[in-house]
């Protein structure tokens, strides 16, 4: 069997090895340092603000090149936290949330749009109570690098803001008491996927 020459074989090598680094890497959400934030009107008085821990999802992303990115992201309704169990318990509630018929909310992304060198615009399909609609989330890349405790984990860190109706999405009891506009706050940290020093989050 015959090889081909050895300045041909590096060649190919090279750019074998460079068209992988080209790619877009693959990301894994580590739901210990992500959260959801919303806010939402209560009676004119104040802003009721929960938050939603426990999100799993991934991430194909080139900082260089947004437009190949890919998120897919699902939030477990469950685990939303008012700060009461009573009020979570209204929550998730036939009439509000009906947690038990739809466990989890999802975001799937079309496009993810460059604007600077660390602002984006995602859009995608959000399924919420089970009714799924277009959807778009303002994007700052935080930052990405090793993580600064061990394992040193390659890390990318990522802040969005976006807002939604919730009557769009077949939620309208409680109107004299609860807002239609619901802001949300994004904080999200996902570890590259095929980092050989970090295979697991961890709680740090």
């Amino acid at each position: 069997m015959r090889f081909p020459p050895l300045p041909l074989l590096i060649l190919a090598l090279a750019s074998a090895a460079t068209a992988r680094a080209g790619e877009p890497e693959r990301y894994v959400i580590d739901p210990v340092h992500t959260r959801v934030m919303f806010a939402i009107d209560h009676a004119g008085f104040s802003k009721a603000l929960g938050t939603v821990s426990g999100s799993e999802g991934s991430l194909l992303f080139d900082a260089d090149d947004w437009s190949r990115a890919k998120l897919e992201v699902n939030v477990p309704m469950e685990r939303i936290d008012m700060g009461d169990s009573g009020w979570a318990a209204a929550i998730f509630a036939p009439r509000f949330l009906d947690v038990k018929r739809y466990p989890q909310a999802r975001f799937a992304s079309t496009t993810i749009t460059r604007q600077d060198a660390s602002h984006g615009v995602a859009c995608g399909d959000l399924t919420l109570h089970g009714v799924t609609r277009p959807f778009c989330m303002d994007l700052v890349l935080n930052k990405i690098g090793r993580y600064p405790l061990p394992p040193f984990r390659r890390t990318a860190g990522f802040s969005a803001r976006a807002q939604l109706k919730r009557s769009d999405f077949g939620m309208t009891s409680w109107r004299s008491l609860v807002g239609d506009d619901v802001e949300l706050r994004i904080e999200a940290e996902l570890t590259r996927h095929d980092d050989p020093t970090t295979p697991q989050p961890s709680p740090q």
